[in-house]
């Protein structure tokens, strides 16, 4: 199956990419994000804070994935 994957603010800047196409046999975006965990620069994924969205909706790491999906990943954001 073929997904978008976009990475936003620190993520985008330690991985060195916007957005990359990945393909494999996923179940859930935590797949996703094990795959591509593994990558040179992307250990920010296994970060216990990441969020993460499908098609644009905020959702959890077992969040099921189809084929066309997008998915994003980003960090927590904190303020005070």
């Amino acid at each position: 199956m073929n997904i978008t994957v976009k990475f936003f603010a620190r993520y985008r800047e330690a991985i060195g990419v916007d957005a990359l196409k990945v393909q494999g046999d996923f179940a859930t975006v935590d797949d996703v994000r094990a795959l591509l965990a593994q990558r040179d620069g992307a250990e920010v994924l296994t970060e216990q804070n990441l969020m993460c969205a499908r098609n644009e909706d905020l959702c959890q790491l077992d969040e099921p994935v189809s084929e066309g999906d997008e998915v994003a990943f980003f960090p927590t954001v904190t303020g005070g």
